[in-house]
């Protein structure tokens, strides 16, 4: 076999893979596995919406090939859910396109801006494919760390003049995964001003942005950027709906940066299939009486894990967004030994903070993406570890 290209050689090693190897001994061994470890919703996909599909593929319109950059009506019904969230307008037919999930905008992106030895600002802890896509694409990752004492929000202004100089991309995502920080007002305008002034690409991923908590609405960067001149934002449908399985979501926001990856995507992809498009249309304009309810189920498993971990001497504030819990290993522990330990010992799967990046060394993430039994089972084992 030939060896694969440098830049395949570049990824970094898969660190989950022992975590995954453990519990494939663990279910080899019999032992029930309670599993926080994936960010995938349990609840099932809305019944309206699935209804939806079933009709749409019954269509014989929409088994050929779908339009590259999404259907007209779907980029549409992305455009009118921004003006009625966000108070946002969008041109559907320049400033939205249509993703196969937000991850393959994300993945894609840096292949549009990036030359070999470009920046990318790349938060850490962070969402692994920025950083991965950047290293294939040829680009450097000049990282932001997310420090617990500034809420795991970046310090945009302490980047120095150099990176800024180079960097041509900044990405940040908010609320965040993996630490469940949210972005205040004035996050986003140092991102706004750090794009201005330095003709950098702002990317925000915003995936999460309707998982919120407490009254908690998440803002979205183009209404600090109204006239949409340095910034794009990728959306899912994947966690609002729990759709994560469907594959469909779009990114939105400056002209250009939404054009020029169309471009790139026209010669790698050919679109979503228009049926779920046609689920994504009901999605977006139908009853949104799911999501209200989606959130009082999350808040509810966030509190439960909360309360668990402070019994046990894991002391964590509420996230507003998210359904993720990052916190602190305990004493004597590496982020991976202590994930592989509570595998071993109580049949426990938590992520390990360093599979986010060197920065998410010292932290676990637990996802409240399982029953709320479980959930229950999963914290009394924690408690049995008596940390």
């Amino acid at each position: 076999m030939p060896r694969p290209a440098s830049r395949v050689e570049k990824i970094p090693p898969y660190l989950f893979a022992r975590i995954d190897k453990k519990k494939e001994e663990a279910r080899k061994r019999g032992i029930d596995l309670v599993d926080f470890s994936i960010g995938d919703p349990d609840l099932p996909t809305p019944p309206h919406i699935v209804e939806r599909l079933k009709k749409a593929v019954e269509n014989p319109r929409n088994h050929q090939y779908p339009s590259y950059e999404g259907m007209p009506a779907f980029r549409k019904a992305a455009a009118d859910w921004y003006g009625q969230r966000f108070g946002v307008k969008l041109d559907p037919d320049r400033e939205v396109v249509a993703l196969i999930g937000s991850k393959e905008g994300i993945a894609h992106l840096p292949w549009v801006y990036l030359d070999e030895g470009d920046v990318a600002l790349i938060p850490s802890p962070g969402y692994p494919v920025y950083k991965i896509t950047t290293l294939l694409a040829g680009g450097t990752p000049y990282i932001l760390p997310l420090k617990e004492e500034r809420a795991f929000r970046p310090d945009l202004d302490a980047i120095p003049e150099e990176a800024k100089r180079k960097a041509k991309i900044c990405f940040i995502n908010y609320p965040n995964n993996p630490t469940g920080a949210h972005g205040d007002d004035s996050l986003f305008e140092r991102a706004i001003r750090l794009g201005r002034e330095n003709d950098i690409l702002i990317c925000h991923d915003a995936a999460y942005s309707e998982v919120t908590y407490d009254g908690h609405k998440a803002r979205s960067i183009l209404e600090f950027d109204k006239e949409k001149r340095y910034s794009i934002e990728f959306h899912s449908l994947s966690k609002t709906y729990c759709m994560t399985g469907w594959r469909i979501g779009f990114a939105v926001g400056n002209a250009d940066a939404v054009q020029n990856l169309g471009k790139l995507k026209t010669n790698l992809d050919s679109g979503v299939f228009q049926a779920i498009q046609e689920a994504g249309i009901e999605a977006l304009t139908g009853s949104q009486e799911s999501v209200e309810a989606m959130k009082t189920v999350f808040a509810k498993r966030r509190d439960l894990v909360v309360e668990g971990l402070a019994a046990i001497g894991i002391k964590v504030p509420k996230p507003l967004g998210t359904f993720y819990i990052w916190a602190k290993v305990p004493a004597g522990y590496t982020s991976a030994e202590f994930a592989e330990s509570v595998i071993e010992r109580i049949g426990v799967v938590v992520t390990p903070g360093s599979g986010f990046g060197d920065e998410g060394e010292g932290y676990f993430r637990i996802s409240t993406t399982t029953p709320e039994a479980r959930l229950r089972e999963g914290m009394a084992r924690l408690k049995e570890l008596r940390l």
